[in-house]
Parts: structure tokens; sequence; C-alpha cells
């Protein structure tokens, strides 16, 4: 088996048509160039080159080899390459649960994180509170973005707000048009798991985990559901209205 150095140096020779300039663009001597043709020349039992005072040319059995030799040097290239590439460990992905109500927060942190560490693979888990408390527990999310009361044996690293500035009401609802609502013309309220009732609230049965079914209920005329203005947008079947 031919050495991978000496089908380089057979190929730099036949592109470039000069033992000199193959050798300097491998950075080697010219003698130590033309020792690795005539090495490659006596493993393969084939003259290679024809040999003038001016000119170097491959013979008809070098310009035969020539595109195999490249594709030689091409694979071990990629093979470098590769090798290369799993040496250095896969950035480990980092999941993160969040509640629903925290969505527009998670984002925010997403950014941040991406800007800070790039390449850094961050998944994002949307989780009510019953679920991310378990990603947390089986040890499948590093961090979770949840509401009060947080699980016990976990560590809480910062606290923050989210208001609840307005209310998804049926479309068909006669407080649809108002502009502010008080709880007690609000009726029955959903709320998200966790989040601290309101003086004077009605609850509505459910429990809130996931926007888009809260927002479902709605409209069915189960509930009102008092929400973050990042929960609402328009749609068939519920509105909304401020709420204080």
């Amino acid at each position: 088996m031919a050495a991978l150095r000496d089908i380089e140096c057979f190929a730099l020779v036949a592109r470039h048509r000069s033992f000199s300039r193959a050798a300097a663009a491998l950075g080697l001597s010219q003698p130590a160039v033309s020792q690795a043709i005539a090495r490659l020349e006596r493993e393969l039992g084939l003259r290679l080159f024809e040999r003038t005072s001016r000119e170097v040319t491959p013979t008809t059995g070098g310009a035969a080899l020539l595109p195999h030799a490249e594709a030689v040097l091409a694979q071990a290239a990629a093979f470098a390459a590769e090798a290369a590439r799993l040496a250095v460990p896969a950035p480990q992905a980092i999941r993160l649960a969040y509640a629903p109500v925290a969505g527009g927060f998670a984002a925010r942190v997403a950014r941040r994180l991406a800007g800070r560490k790039p390449g850094l693979d961050l998944e994002l888990v949307p989780a009510g509170w019953r679920a991310a408390t378990d990603e947390l527990t089986r040890g499948r999310a590093a961090a979770a973005l949840m509401s009060a009361p947080f699980p016990p044996g976990f560590a809480s690293a910062a606290r923050f707000h989210v208001p609840l500035t307005h209310l998804a009401l049926p479309a068909a609802d006669p407080l649809s048009t108002a502009s502010a609502l008080s709880l007690d013309r609000a009726g029955r309220l959903l709320l998200p798991r966790g989040v601290a009732v309101p003086d004077g609230a009605r609850l509505a049965p459910e429990a809130v985990d996931d926007p888009a079914a809260a927002l479902d209920l709605v409209a069915a005329g189960r509930a009102r559901c008092r929400c973050p203005s990042c929960w609402w947008t328009p749609c068939a079947g519920r509105t909304s209205a401020s709420s204080p």
C-alpha cells in the first residue's frame, strides 16, 4: 500500500508539472519529493513521469492514475475533518420547561442565552405546573419557569411577576365590548395553575395549564379567563377586555 504522503507528492508534481513547485507547496525539499516519487514508482512498478531538463509530464500510466490519487487524497481529507469534528464533544442540550403564561419571558431567556453562548442547544418545553414538576423530578429538565408554589426540594434562582391584564370572553358575551371590567362582573374565572386567587373572584372548576385549551373553554362558554396580553389573539369565538 502506497504511503499517503507519496501519493500527495505524485499528485502535486503532476498538477504543477514541477518537482520544485510541488516541494514548495508541501513544505518539503526537492530531493525529498524526488525520493517519494521514486519510492512510489518502485512500489507500483510503473514509471509516473517523463523528465527533461525543462519539463516534467505524467506518463500515460501517471495520467491515468492521477484522478484516483486525487480521490484518495480527498477521502483522506474528509476522514481527517470528520475525525476532528468527532473529537470535539457535542454541546450538551439544555432542556428548559416553562409555564405557557411565561412564554414571552422564556423566549427572551432563549435569545439572551443564544447571544452569550453561540451554538448552545436550548430546548424549550411548554409545560404546566404538574408537567414542569415532573420534568424536574425525573431530571429531564435542567430548570423550569413556573408559577408558585414551587415544588419542594428545588432551589429557586429568581422570581418575576407576569401581570394578568386581560380577560378572555366568548365573542357573543354581553361584556365583550367593555373596555374595562371589575372582578365582580367577571363571573367564573379560569386562572393559570398556581396563580394567587384575587379577592372576590369566583373560580371555574377547571385548572389552566395550557393557553389554547383555556381559550377553547372560553369560546365554548364554560368560563372567562384572566390572562396576560400575550395569550390573547383575536379569533373566532373569543374576544378580550382589559381587567383590573
